[in-house]
């Protein structure tokens, strides 16, 4: 395996992503769209999701493709720039037919960013033109760190981030990650130098500083015990996508495996605190000639990906005016 010329979900052919965000807001969407619609399922792992037309993607619900999927900042008040890419879908005349109508399907996972220093105090809720400014952008490049989705996303010890990874296997299948990373775990070790996803680094991509050697990894939950515990509301809202033909029942068990990606990238993980999910994608491009090993590969492949993503997104984060926290990169910069 080795990643695709991009390093990117886009590296999975027809996938497309746009950012949108607003400084003063500190908060922004992230979303993925194709020319074609595509199917999609999703896993739900953490104890407080938010979230919008998930039940439809379940294997036994009708509906068998999606037209796009959004990650938002905002809390419940994201939820909102589904409605802005439904807007712009609607224009396009696509959507779900219901005889002569079409509805465009449109899930959306929200992430909690209310207390990250941004200006909440809007008079209309903003994210439905951010969402539609995020599609009406989509491309198959774009920003990670402190953009879309990611913009104002916080972890447990460093500002969190947008993140993308990609793999290709030997069969030529293409698998990638894309996540907002805004965690209650942290993304590092105690040492806040070294990544937990380090042994899954491929080419440098989050700064090539290996694994942590020390003995006393167990020790970072102790945040629990800090006089500053107070978890408000966190979320790691993800995407993971491959070329391979799935069904829908396949694709739920890609998000299932792929969830491994977040507890090996961020310690702790899926607490009762964050909203933990992965959206998973197939645009069905490529057959899958030998599925008892195929199907395990991609499931694999999708959880390194993930845990990828999740420290890039960390790695990539920048310094912004009136953050609350530090960046990786504050702490850090003479390590990588």
């Amino acid at each position: 395996m080795k990643p695709g010329p991009k390093n990117l979900i886009t590296d999975v052919p027809g996938l497309l992503v746009g950012n949108a965000d607003d400084d003063r807001l500190k908060s922004g969407v992230t979303v993925l769209t194709a020319k074609e619609p595509f199917m999609a399922s999703v896993d739900v792992m953490g104890g407080a999701p938010g979230t919008r037309e998930m039940a439809l993607l379940e294997p036994d619900k009708s509906v068998e493709a999606v037209d796009a999927l959004v990650l938002s900042g905002g809390s419940a008040f994201g939820l909102d720039a589904a409605s802005g890419v439904v807007d712009a879908l609607k224009q396009e005349g696509r959507g779900f037919a219901v005889g002569p109508a079409r509805v465009p399907i449109v899930p959306a996972a929200i992430l909690f960013d209310l207390l990250n220093g941004g200006d909440k105090a809007w008079k209309a809720n903003p994210y439905a033109a951010l969402g539609k400014t995020a599609y009406d952008t989509v491309s198959d490049t774009f920003e990670l760190g402190s953009n879309g989705a990611g913009k104002g996303a916080l972890t447990a010890g460093f500002k969190g981030g947008l993140g993308s990874a990609s793999l290709v296997l030997e069969s030529g299948i293409a698998i990638g990650a894309l996540v907002a990373v805004n965690s209650f775990g942290s993304v590092t070790t105690p040492s806040e130098k070294h990544f937990w996803a380090a042994p899954f680094e491929m080419d440098g991509e989050f700064g090539g500083i290996g694994p942590d050697m020390a003995s006393n990894l167990c020790d970072r939950p102790a945040i629990i015990k800090s006089a500053s515990f107070n978890p408000s509301g966190n979320t790691t809202i993800a995407i993971v996508a491959t070329d391979a033909a799935l069904s829908k029942a396949q694709a739920k068990r890609m998000a299932v495996a792929a969830q491994d990606g977040i507890a090996r990238a961020i310690v702790p993980a899926h607490t009762p605190y964050d909203g933990d999910l992965v959206f998973s994608v197939s645009t069905g491009a490529k057959s899958v000639e030998n599925p008892m090993v195929e199907h395990l590969e991609i499931g694999h492949a999708a959880a390194l990906c993930l845990s990828r993503a999740i420290a890039r997104a960390v790695f990539q984060a920048t310094k912004e005016r009136g953050d609350t926290v530090k960046t990786w990169w504050e702490v850090n910069g003479s390590a990588a």
